[in-house]
């Protein structure tokens, strides 16, 4: 299942029933999970960990130093689950110090062609970032997040769980979980329904939240105010608390 042209450093350890095509590189410190298929020219270095069940398709580079200028050489970590996908071109970049040292990636994400997680991102479960999408570093994305092909997002800014960010947005703020967020800047144009749909939210469920999204986008009140009033609609709600908590907890301010 390793092709004979395949370089693996010793220190690299391999799970069971890995394919690794020919002219790829892994360099010591990496752990590749078992069920892995990783293409030819792949570069992966480490300290990476990699679980079970990943695709790696070819030219990626995953768990290459980063490109933060503070960067120097300090011991920092990828750490990606199961189950991911990555297409063609993608770059996946370790930690720095100046964060948590570790860059975190989920279960179940597809990274499609050209897509860049820069240092110290953290990515969610079942995550779909479309062609060119890129996220700068400290991003942290929510999950079952979709981010449309040539899409941008600013370091430390992070997207709420269930939202979508269209083609070609430029994310400056954070984008709240379930709101679609387009332009550049980007800016909230309604509630991302259809994909809460999709994934089994019930409609009164649904109903409630665009409630609360009318509260923050549609009434003119400030960001306190908006929070209480979505308390109002419902204290036990978990759906409403992620929205109302992902609010209060902004530090960049959402966007709006």
């Amino acid at each position: 299942m390793i092709h004979e042209q395949a370089i693996i450093e010793p220190g690299a350890v391999i799970g069971k029933n890995v394919t690794i095509g020919p002219w790829t590189y892994i360099s010591k410190n990496v752990v590749i999970g078992d069920d892995c298929v990783i293409s030819s020219h792949v570069v992966i270095n480490g300290p990476t960990r990699i679980g079970k069940g990943n695709r790696i398709f070819q030219f990626a580079s995953i768990g290459e130093d980063c490109q933060d200028l503070k960067y120097a050489g300090e011991h920092t970590e990828l750490v990606i689950g199961d189950n991911n996908t990555f297409r063609e071109s993608c770059t996946i970049h370790r930690g720095t110090i100046q964060d948590n040292s570790l860059t975190k990636i989920g279960n179940n994400n597809l990274f499609m062609a050209y897509t860049h997680v820069a240092h110290d991102c953290v990515v969610g479960n079942n995550c779909i970032l479309a062609n060119n999408a890129s996220i700068a570093g400290h991003v942290h994305v929510g999950d079952h997040v979709i981010l449309g092909g040539m899409s941008g997002v600013h370091q430390f800014c992070h997207i709420g769980a269930h939202s979508f960010v269209a083609a070609n947005a430029l994310v400056l703020k954070d984008v709240p979980p379930y709101v679609m967020a387009s332009g550049q800047p980007a800016k909230p144009f309604g509630l991302n329904s259809e994909g809460l749909k999709r994934r089994g939210f019930d409609k009164d469920v649904i109903l409630t939240i665009k409630r609360a999204y009318k509260a923050v986008y549609r009434k003119g009140l400030s960001a306190d105010d908006a929070i209480e009033e979505i308390q109002q609609l419902s204290d036990s709600m978990p759906e409403l608390t992620l929205f109302s908590d992902f609010i209060r907890d902004s530090s960049r301010g959402i966007i709006r």
